[in-house]
């Protein structure tokens, strides 16, 4: 067996490229903390280069240099001639003599690209060339197969699509004519149809402020005279002695921290999610395709990437955006950020009354470390918050009928000051949530030590004395933190007591985990079964983004995404010891054949490289650069 140095991935002998200190490790509060909706820093805390993940040391210039790629910028790519949507779909345009895009089909057609084909299983191969197009079979040609027609027996795009010989016929004059399979089209609405679309007309009513929230309006009302009316009991307290004065004002202060709220929500629908896998609201990477791949690979429950509260409410369509829904995704929440009562409780209302029926529950975020959403009062600051967060999670009850709240949070704001065990038991009994979620670190530790299982068992157990003590159902308690297989899944429902595991980083690094709790098993999975869901990815980022330039490069991108993750994925059949740990860092290795090679590499114009077996050549325009920095070497040139 060789040696290794601590946090180095065991691999064996006769795969190992090189002896040398592994690379530097990625940044992962790049992938989790994030968010899409503004610039600035993730507030990083700099790590040293050694054998120990945890160090730390003073930021010198070097250090400055690495970090978030802030200016990294993913420009829609459209045809050269854009052609007017209703004549791609086969209509007329009524706007036809001001209408400033191209109407004649025969030019764009003569000037779009070539298009494209998405492999099959059996054209792919585990050594160069990797995708080999089998000829001889008739009907392969590029083009060949349209996601969006195979799903819908329609295709949106119309002549725009970049798979167009999928779906028309040539007529006489050898102009292509577009084809609708009317037997797949109408049972395709309830197999493949997204959900949740919110319309213009909301749109239009947010973006003016006219949209109603009458159930918000009452409840802050109501959180108005209360606060008035303790104002002016303490104002009243002033005339009376100071020693008097200071027992009222700590009086006070505590009735500020207690909600006046019932006990619980019994119209609530019950969570029964015990042994179930969640994969967690992940920003920039749990897009759609990659939940609906996530659940075709076994996740039981499905959380959209986070919502800023002042967004929704300005109806911002890339916002509402994220919400959309798979009809694959069994068990689905929205989670959303905010710092106020005045901002989230309308959010929810909103929610409830325009997506009732297709959404199972709201998640608040209390978790969120970066800089920019904590100093705004929002994610893990509201950790400090008790009764602000009392009073959001009420009032959100409220506004959001039968469905249910949910709370994510972290073990505290400092890694010395752990508070979960004290807020958590009031947000079922007190605040009325139907479950929650404990990542077992702090918002300053981030990813600098292992999560603390055992302080998420004291939170368990904290929670469950005293929902015991006020007569209360339990409500799921999920804990997260470094859970990157089977064992550990089932490991840490087994010693900790919680219900199930949220999986982040494992499901970003090997979707498949998802297989592995369901089977309870350790998956040894090929480079061709890894390249497979790479094909599937695709094909669900198309259908999602769209088969036409633009969509093609959005699927491009975020397949680069989920790669730039992906690439960290050690083989366990090269490894001496099982399973493998998600903190490890891996020497320099070659696969067991050139594909798993290349899927191990950490330079991102092979990702590009791998994308372009399914999407065809990347533009000359178009480059990608990852999230973080020390995610591909690259970039940091």
């Amino acid at each position: 067996m060789s040696s290794f140095a601590a946090g180095t991935a065991p691999i064996k002998a006769e795969f190992i490229v090189s002896t040398s200190a592994p690379a530097r490790a990625a940044d992962d509060d790049a992938a989790e903390g994030g968010t899409a909706h503004a610039g600035g820093s993730t507030g990083t805390d700099p790590r040293d280069d050694g054998g120990n993940a945890g160090g730390r040391k003073k930021m010198n210039k070097a250090d400055k240099k690495r970090g978030q790629n802030k200016g990294r910028r993913f420009g829609k790519i459209r045809d050269d001639l854009d052609l007017c949507w209703k004549v791609a779909s086969g209509a007329a345009c009524e706007f036809a003599s001001e209408c400033r895009f191209n109407h004649d089909v025969k030019a764009y057609l003569d000037a779009k690209p070539q298009d494209l084909h998405m492999p099959t299983a059996d054209e792919m191969r585990n050594a160069p060339p990797y995708i080999v197009l089998d000829d001889s079979k008739p009907g392969i040609t590029p083009g060949d197969k349209c996601i969006i027609f195979e799903e819908f027996g329609e295709c949106r795009y119309g002549y725009k699509c970049r798979y167009l010989r999928s779906h028309v016929n040539i007529k006489p004059d050898g102009l292509p004519e577009l084809v609708v399979h009317e037997e797949k089209a109408a049972p395709a609405v309830f197999t493949y149809k997204e959900m949740n679309f919110i319309g213009a007309d909301v749109q239009k009513l947010l973006r003016t402020k006219k949209y109603p929230t009458p159930v918000t309006d009452e409840f802050l009302k109501e959180m108005k005279e209360k606060e008035d009316q303790e104002k002016v009991a303490l104002a009243t307290k002033k005339e009376a002695a100071q020693q008097v004065l200071e027992q009222d004002l700590a009086q006070t202060e505590a009735e500020k921290d207690t909600p006046d709220v019932p006990m619980r929500f019994n119209e609530k629908k019950r969570l029964f999610w015990s042994g179930k896998s969640y994969l967690a609201p992940l920003t920039t990477v749990g897009n759609l395709p990659f939940r609906r791949l996530c659940v075709a690979l076994g996740a039981d429950i499905t959380c959209g990437e986070m919502g800023l509260a002042t967004s929704f409410l300005q109806g911002s369509k890339e916002e509402w955006s994220l919400v959309r829904r798979h009809p694959s995704e069994k068990t689905f929440g929205i989670q959303v950020a905010g710092s106020k009562p005045h901002t989230l409780i309308p959010t929810a209302e909103i929610i409830g009354k325009e997506l009732a029926g297709n959404v199972d529950f709201v998640d608040v975020n209390c978790g969120c470390p970066i800089d920019l959403v904590f100093k705004s009062g929002s994610g893990s600051a509201l950790l400090d918050a008790p009764g602000k967060l009392g009073r959001i999670v009420v009032g959100m009850n409220k506004a959001l009928g039968e469905i249910p709240v949910t709370v994510k949070l972290r073990t505290g704001v400092k890694d010395s000051k752990n508070t979960a065990h004290k807020l958590m038991p009031r947000l079922g009994p007190e605040f009325g949530a139907s479950a929650t979620t404990l990542h077992g670190r702090s918002r300053q530790q981030r990813y600098t030590k292992l999560a603390d299982w055992d302080y998420i068992k004291e939170c368990v157990e904290a929670v469950r004395a005293r929902e015991e003590e006020v007569g209360m159902a339990p409500i799921p308690i999920f804990g997260g933190g470094d859970c990157f297989s089977a064992e550990d899944y089932w490991g840490a429902v087994a010693k900790y007591n919680v219900d199930g595991v949220m999986v982040a980083r494992g499901a970003l690094i090997k979707p498949w985990i998802f297989t592995e709790i369901k089977e309870r098993r350790e998956w040894d999975i090929s480079s061709r079964e890894r390249l497979e869901l790479i094909r599937k990815f695709a094909e669900f980022g198309l259908s999602h983004f769209g088969t036409d330039t633009a969509g093609v490069t959005t699927t491009r991108r975020y397949l680069c995404e989920a790669l730039s993750f992906q690439y960290r994925y050690v083989p366990i059949g090269l490894l001496e010891t099982l399973p493998g740990r998600i903190n490890h860092r891996a020497p320099a290795y070659k696969g067991r054949d050139e594909l798993e090679t290349l899927l191990a590499s950490d330079n991102s114009q092979d990702w590009v490289k791998i994308s372009e077996m399914f999407l065809g050549p990347a533009p000359e325009s178009w480059s990608f650069t990852p999230k973080h920095k020390s995610n591909s070497y690259d970039s940091q040139g």
